[in-house]
């Protein structure tokens, strides 16, 4: 009866939402719009026959010929069923033919079309054999479909096996595998059987990946979900137990008391608000979750703040004097600014502050000053290593949503101090590093600023926290390396090195009692003599602070502790003579002066990080064509003020007495002493100048003359940095007169009273008076004499002090 169908033929028509309707497929349908409920009553009073034809967009309710695709199928409708309560309709449809839209003849009450039937195209007798193995493939992925397919009945595996024709077996295989409708509907447009079973192909590998691929999705929550029932089930157990013990409590309960801690806080209304929606964040969420843990050790670390603790300051400057005084030796400057900033603070009711910053070389007390400052405040004291720190994480703390997060090093201090006002020392402020996850010195800019840091936010705490309370209190070794809008926050207050007769008052009243007392010793059982004290300064220690020497005095403390415990002594006194049997050979050599006077010999003084320096220029001049030689590790600025000196005795020879033309007959080879150290600065220009002078006119030069300072193509003698320093070497190694620049003269201010009474001090603006002052000359009776040794001779510009 099929085959004398005509190829037109007008039929009521469905649009059908997310269906497609393959020729021989059978299904059931529900119809329940208005329209497609009164064709398929039209149809029934007919021959059955509806058009099922799929809509473009499934939301449209009214669809019109636009809006529906351009091929469906012709079915023959089975069965009608009324669906109880409701106005839909049940059918059960056959799939006959595929047809295409001809005309629409109708729209309303219901759609009625004209269709054409679609037959598919021929195959070639020469493509049987690709039909074949396509067939063949197209059954393989589908049996691998259905391995990964949820519940496929063996039935439709039966009956995809024993088809054979290309174009039914990609129909019947598009009808019952989990496709979306534009991919069916992809596939009921196409006529040619192989084409149409080469793209079921495709989709069956895709679809057969991706179910592969949900499957392990599936597995991997249900592994997980087993996890936490399991989890949530020995949870339970635990709660239980603990309330039968009397221990713990609920969620909720915990939640509570989270409430009752932030208000009793005290907070401002923003930051209580806040906390208190994490406390209902955490409420809510499942104890074992991971985010609850977050929560909870967010809470706990707001909690664990000092927002509203405080300590009473002890503001008597009589009481704190004794205290710093007590802890250390000198440091009279440190000592008064400090009981300054006392007084100030007990006048404006503690609302004054400065961020002090202490410099100076390594073991001088730049830590324990800190200390005892706390201790004579009464305020707690908590310490911040900065050293090496190159993250502004660091500082600022980490966000709370990454794993491990934390608050930053300033907050983790405050934490453990317990107070909102304590004194935090910033250490090594000066080797604050910087890379691509940020730059901690700009970071510290803001704790720093009376100004700003009274609403400091750490990243981690994500609230405003008070730090104008806080006294910060930052160390360095090295000014030059702590970046400008850093330094501009912060007081420097530079700290010298320690003198002999100072690191020997620190050791004998510090050092030594605390060393004995580590030990397990006491002063019946150790004593250590004044002269074993002063040679443990000069010849085994070389430094600006104390610490080697501490670390000296320890070793003395084992020495003994290990006589007196195995019974050699019971008692053990150490003098200066028994250091060598103790610590071995003196590594220090004192260096003294060999000789009075020298040719191109001249004494420089060089500032290092541990102390000054007396460095010795040599020059040596010969025969030859003019070179230059430079040697002893210098730097460019050094070799730099070399030429500069070489450059000035060139332009002013015939005023010197030097041969005019010495710089094409002569070599010239400064050398400084010792070659393996790196040296640079400007400050040697004076100390070649005048040791070139005496080598070029053979004039020598007294060994007991230091001096320092830089030089330019006119002579003028320019300042120069860390004369304390270069002093105290100068005192330490036995000098008698220094040279110094004439606009140094302020500084000798800060020069230890010890090594004022100790030196002649002669001011130079020019090396006209350098050279007076250093040059030997020989008079008629033939007795080398100094030009300027003793402030008398030297006239205005000797300074004794």
């Amino acid at each position: 009866m099929n085959k004398k169908l005509a190829e037109y033929k007008v039929m009521p028509a469905v649009a059908l939402r997310g269906l497609v309707v393959f020729p021989g497929s059978e299904l059931s349908v529900d119809v329940g719009r208005p329209a497609s409920v009164t064709a398929v009553k039209a149809a029934m009073a007919d021959d059955r026959n509806v058009f099922l034809v799929a809509q473009k967009d499934i939301r449209d309710d009214e669809p019109e010929l636009d809006d529906i695709y351009k091929i469906g199928t012709v079915s023959e409708i089975t069965h009608v069923m009324r669906m109880p309560g409701t106005n839909t309709v049940r059918i059960s449809v056959k799939g006959l033919y595929r047809a295409s839209v001809a005309e629409l003849m109708q729209s309303t009450p219901y759609l009625i079309m004209d269709t054409k039937r679609r037959r598919n195209t021929y195959i070639r007798a020469d493509d049987n054999e690709y039909s074949t193995a396509l067939i063949r493939q197209a059954k393989d992925y589908f049996e691998s479909y259905v391995d990964v397919a949820p519940q496929m009945s063996p039935e439709i595996l039966l009956n995809v096996l024993m088809q054979n024709k290309p174009g039914e077996l990609a129909d019947y295989i598009a009808a019952n595998v989990l496709l979306e409708y534009q991919q069916r509907q992809m596939i009921l447009n196409e006529l040619n059987p192989l084409r149409r079973l080469e793209k079921v192909c495709y989709m069956l590998a895709n679809e057969g990946d991706l179910m592969k691929l949900e499957n392990e999705i599936n597995e991997k929550v249900q592994k997980n979900i087993d996890k936490s029932q399991r989890e949530y089930y020995l949870h339970e157990q635990m709660k239980i137990i603990s309330d039968e013990l009397g221990e713990g409590g609920s969620p909720e309960e915990e939640c509570d008391g989270f409430r009752t801690g932030i208000k009793a806080l005290k907070l401002e209304k923003e930051s209580e608000e806040k906390l208190l929606r994490e406390c209902s964040r955490l409420e809510k969420m499942s104890p074992t979750s991971p985010e609850a843990t977050v929560i909870r050790v967010y809470l706990e670390t707001c909690l664990g703040l000092p927002w509203n603790t405080s300590t009473q300051d002890k503001l008597d400057l009589a009481a704190a004097k004794k205290v710093l005084d007590r802890d250390h030796y000198g440091m009279k400057k440190i000592k008064d600014r400090i009981i300054e900033a006392l007084a100030v603070r007990k006048l404006s009711d503690g609302a004054y502050g400065q961020t002090l910053c202490l410099i100076g070389p390594p073991g001088v007390g730049k830590t324990s000053i800190a200390k005892s400052v706390a201790t004579a405040m009464g305020r707690k004291f908590a310490r911040v290593s900065l050293g090496g720190v190159s993250d502004e994480a660091e500082i600022r703390g980490h966000r709370k949503t990454y794993i491990g997060s934390m608050p930053g090093r300033i907050i983790n201090a405050v934490k453990s101090a317990g107070t909102k006002n304590p004194i935090i020392l910033l250490d090594e402020v000066d080797k604050l590093g910087s890379d691509y996850k940020g730059d901690p010195s700009s970071a510290l800019l803001e704790v720093l600023d009376g100004e700003q840091n009274s609403t400091f936010v750490d990243h981690y705490i994500d609230l405003p926290f008070d730090l104008s309370k806080v006294i910060f209190i930052t160390t360095a070794n090295d000014r030059s390396t702590i970046p400008a809008p850093l330094l501009d926050r912060m007081e420097v207050i530079e700290l010298p090195s320690y003198t002999h007769e100072e690191k020997f008052n620190i050791a004998e009243r510090h050092l030594v009692p605390k060393q004995i007392k580590l030990h397990g010793l006491n002063g019946n059982m150790l004593r250590i003599g004044g002269d074993a004290i002063h040679e443990l300064i000069s010849g085994y220690t070389r430094e600006a602070g104390v610490r080697r020497l501490e670390q000296q005095i320890a070793a003395i403390c084992r020495k003994s502790a290990a006589e007196i415990v195995s019974g050699e002594k019971k008692r053990v006194t150490v003098k200066a003579d028994d250091l060598e049997a103790m610590l071995g050979p003196r590594p220090f050599i004192p260096d003294t002066i060999e000789e009075p006077s020298a040719v191109g010999v001249v004494n420089g003084l060089a500032w290092t990080s541990v102390g000054g320096e007396m460095l010795q220029v040599e020059v040596a001049v010969m025969d030859g064509t003019g070179k230059i030689e430079l040697t002893g590790s210098l730097g460019d600025v050094m070799k730099e003020s070399a030429k500069a000196a070489v450059s000035y005795i060139r332009s002013n020879a015939v005023k010197y007495g030097v041969d005019p033309n010495f710089y094409k007959e002569k070599d010239i080879h400064i050398h400084v002493p010792e070659g393996a150290v790196p040296k640079d600065g400007p400050s040697a220009g004076v100390t070649m100048a005048t040791a070139l002078v005496s080598a070029l006119t053979g004039t020598p030069v007294s060994q007991y003359v230091a001096m320092t300072g830089e030089v330019t193509l006119r002579g003028r003698v320019l300042p120069i940095g860390g004369l304390r320093e270069k002093t105290m070497a100068a005192y330490r190694m036995g000098i008698k007169t220094v040279i110094i620049p004439r606009k140094n003269l302020p500084d000798l201010a800060e020069i230890d009273d010890k090594v004022k009474g100790a030196l002649n001090f002669v001011s130079a603006a020019g090396l006209d008076e350098v050279f007076d002052a250093t040059l030997l000359r020989v008079p008629e009776g033939g007795k080398t004499v100094a030009a300027v040794m003793t402030p008398k001779e030297s006239g205005r510009n000797a300074i004794r002090i």
